[in-house]
């Protein structure tokens, strides 16, 4: 499923076609993805103004001129592509690629500048939403959502706090949604490994002086991974039909048997399933 970058990047693939523009024709080519779509999507969306492509931990949101936002989740496979009228340039740095398959093309987009923006996906665990924007801070799936990685409000006191006396590993926690929101287990594992700290290790015995470099990993991961536009994992792309790049930068992830690439550690990469997931770690030098 993608994590943060992965939705960061296509956010920022999708605002420069989307941002300013009036949807003029909206197309719903099913009754529903994991849930059905509101009985008036189509009617609310059609005509409205997207005034900003915005994220908030895995969910994307076009808000509107109009008291609602459309709330979007990627699922496993969801993906968007990109296409412009034939002889137009194309705005931004952003290549756009061929539609896939046209049967798993679901909803569809279409801006005043004759872009066109269709959302894919095969399997179907993607949704949408409108929200009140007024209220969505009270809604079910960001009511009780922790500060973002990447932002000041998160920092070693609140992971002291939410460490303190759990006899969970840090993995575990980092991956509650209201401890923190966006991390899952791809860049966990990842910031994990920076900082030296074992994915088993009781939260609660973890030293103080240990979080500031772990709070430190999470956003310097984070941050490369956004840069070089997420990690393809079998359905993943960019909203231009592109590939992340990140996985070439894995230290620990799915390099089960390669040496540890910390310095001066001659271990090497482990590999163990916790709550169905795959853990990867270095079991020399995370303690």
């Amino acid at each position: 499923m993608p994590e943060l970058p992965e939705v960061e990047t296509v956010r920022g693939g999708l605002a420069p076609v989307m941002e300013g523009r009036r949807l003029v024709r909206v197309e719903a080519r099913r009754p529903d993805l994991r849930f059905p779509f509101p009985e008036n999507f189509v009617q609310v969306l059609t005509g409205a103004t997207v005034l900003s492509m915005e994220r908030r931990a895995k969910y994307l949101m076009a808000r509107l001129d109009r008291e609602d936002t459309l709330v979007m989740h990627l699922g496993m496979s969801g993906r968007f592509e990109i296409s412009c009228p034939e002889g137009e340039s194309r705005p931004g740095r952003f290549h756009y690629a061929p539609d896939p398959d046209p049967k798993h093309a679901h909803v569809v987009f279409e801006t005043d500048e004759g872009v066109r923006v269709t959302y894919y996906d095969p399997r179907r665990f993607g949704y949408m939403a409108l929200v009140n924007t007024a209220t969505m801070h009270l809604h079910p799936w960001f009511a009780e959502l922790g500060p973002e990685p990447l932002s000041d409000a998160f920092d070693a006191a609140r992971l002291k706090t939410a460490f303190k006396g759990r006899k969970q590993g840090p993995k575990t926690l980092l991956l509650d949604q209201r401890i923190v929101a966006g991390l899952g287990n791809i860049y966990v594992c990842e910031a994990l490994h920076r900082a030296r700290i074992s994915p088993f290790r009781p939260a609660g015995k973890i030293a103080a002086a240990r979080l500031p470099p772990l709070v430190d990993a999470i956003r310097e991961v984070l941050r490369l991974a956004i840069a070089a536009g997420g990690s393809t994992l079998r359905d993943y792309a960019q909203a231009d039909g592109a590939l992340g790049y990140f996985q070439h930068s894995f230290r620990v992830y799915d390099r089960e048997g390669c040496p540890c690439p910390n310095d001066g550690c001659h271990g090497v990469i482990a590999r163990q399933v916790q709550a169905g997931r795959s853990t990867f770690y270095c079991p020399v030098c995370q303690k």
